[in-house]
């Protein structure tokens, strides 16, 4: 058991530097706020081609100011030489600051769809990161019309809220083991969306999944939703491992 977890061990900090090595540091300043984030370019970029945009929000976990715990999770896989090759993109990870959340004001006690319906204005978090992607829909290289917006946990509740407030900057959306205020989620109808979750995470409960899924069936738009049995909180890793997942993202296009 001892061997097997050192292993891991070593496979777990292998990744974390081929990424700390790959992703390129910068930062992105709006209305005097600072978030830091870390990027990939798509390789052997070509003056005459415009590329997809995938934007990644992390988990509460990965939050801080170092610019490197974003990474994380999920980083790693589009690193993958067959992914990089046939999918050039500009990947983006943000990062948020600590003790801060995405979009919620504060985690309650005991999670609720009652904490959704509470968000008034988007936190500044969530105006920094509007126009942060504006501007990147901006770089002669970028494709508009094919900006993602993806999340997990925390960020996963992110990536609705930004959907319902801004469906026409996204091409596709993917929260993972998140939840949204389903009041208004109608409103990015129009987006196509994969969601995913475990049925026993503890952390961030299935129902919420369950209910914006229904939520976004009944408004018409194209979805689909995946849940797996006997997966906790880290429904990330097997969504990952969903062959179709990146595929059918890279095929959305506004």
């Amino acid at each position: 058991m001892k061997k097997t977890l050192l292993i891991f061990a070593v496979i777990f900090f292998a990744i974390q530097l081929i990424a700390q090595e790959n992703y390129l540091y910068s930062s992105f300043s709006h209305n005097g706020n600072t978030l830091p984030y870390r990027y990939l370019e798509p390789q052997n970029i070509k003056s005459n081609k415009k590329y997809p945009v995938v934007l990644f929000l992390h988990g509460a976990g990965e939050r801080g100011t170092d610019n490197e715990a974003q990474l994380l999770h999920c980083s790693g896989q589009f690193l993958n030489p067959d992914v990089r090759d046939k999918y050039p993109a500009y990947v983006f990870f943000p990062q948020a600051p600590q003790g801060a959340f995405w979009s919620i004001p504060d985690r309650l006690t005991e999670l609720s769809q009652a904490m959704f319906a509470a968000v008034g204005e988007p936190s500044w978090q969530l105006q920094t990161i509007k126009a942060m992607v504006d501007s990147i829909a901006q770089l002669p290289n970028v494709d508009p019309r094919r900006i993602y917006i993806m999340g997990i946990s925390m960020g996963a509740m992110a990536t609705y809220e930004l959907c319902w407030r801004y469906p026409y900057l996204f091409a596709a959306a993917i929260p993972i083991c998140g939840g949204a205020d389903v009041n208004r989620l109608a409103n990015a109808a129009q987006i196509p969306w994969r969601i995913y979750h475990g049925d026993a995470d503890k952390v961030v409960p299935v129902t919420f999944s369950r209910t914006a899924y229904r939520t976004l069936k009944n408004a018409g738009a194209k979805i689909v939703y995946r849940e797996f049995a006997g997966c906790t909180h880290n429904s990330w890793n097997p969504a990952f491992n969903d062959p179709d997942l990146l595929p059918w993202l890279f095929r959305q296009k506004k």
